[in-house]
């Protein structure tokens, strides 16, 4: 009987297998919030922060702030608004990796979108830990203000907020996270109530940090920058032409230039 016991839990185990182990929060430079488990990430290597071009002083107040947060100091949730392609994610990664080669406690936990109802279970489990964690939620766009309130929640004020090692690092191409209607001050009973109920969630972040569209200078200095790090000669004016077939000027396009000319040269980035 007990055998048979033990072959039916053994086919119950492998038809429902334990969900695997979360990664230790201690080990690992970066980390993907993944299916309730914490999952170190395969290879943590951001462009280096000193090649991020045209952001400088982004690049400080981000910086400066996560520098406090790895120190136990206090530290704001940031956002990092404005237009795409611009540096936002890329410097959210390579402040973290510069913070860590400065000898700061500190790890990447990179989080979907559309994992916020998870994250009281995020917080319970780095809560506590002898090391600071940037919870980065990458793109967020909430189309309605009611869907921002869980969110407001976990920020400030309700009974899951994030634990104190950790800050909410958000990036998104509207300034205020859900989009504006001309029409809702028309439709509500108190215009200002609409608006308050917008503006909100991106109240709830002390840092917000604004990225624009570069100029043709600062995209060829961009350029520049990483050819010379990559040792690849290259045309100014075909660099433009390439902006130019992409419709946008960006630390990304130029990114995407100088693979591509890495590529004709031969070579690995």
């Amino acid at each position: 009987m007990d055998d048979t016991l033990a072959r039916i839990a053994a086919a119950l185990e492998r038809l429902a297998p334990s969900p695997p182990l979360s990664a230790d929060p201690l080990a690992h430079p970066a980390y993907v919030w993944r299916d309730h488990t914490l999952v170190a990430t395969r290879a943590f290597a951001p462009v280096p922060i000193e090649l991020l071009r045209g952001v400088d002083a982004q690049k400080a107040l981000l910086h400066d702030n996560l520098a406090r947060l790895a120190a136990g100091h206090a530290a704001q949730d940031v956002l990092m608004w404005g237009a795409r392609g611009t540096g936002k994610s890329a410097l959210v990664k390579a402040s973290v990796a510069a913070i860590q080669a400065e000898g700061g406690a500190i790890a990447l936990v990179e989080v979907a979108a559309d994992r916020l109802d998870t994250l009281p279970e995020l917080f319970a489990l780095i809560a506590g830990m002898p090391r600071a964690f940037v919870l980065f939620l990458d793109d967020l766009g909430i189309e309605a203000a009611a869907d921002s309130r869980a969110l407001r929640s976990l920020l400030e004020g309700g009974a899951e907020a994030r634990p104190a090692n950790a800050r909410l690092v958000v990036t998104s191409n509207r300034r205020h996270l859900i989009p504006r209607d001309i029409h809702e001050q028309e439709n509500a009973i108190n215009p200002r109530d609409s608006i308050d109920d917008h503006l909100a969630l991106a109240d709830r972040f002390g840092l917000s940090i604004g990225f624009h569209v570069v100029d043709q200078d600062h995209y060829l200095a961009i350029v520049r920058g990483y050819a010379d790090r990559y040792d690849l000669p290259f045309d100014p004016a075909e660099a433009v032409q390439w902006a130019t077939r992409r419709g946008s000027r960006s630390g990304r396009v130029a990114w995407q230039y100088v693979t591509d000319l890495a590529g004709r040269a031969g070579k690995a980035l």
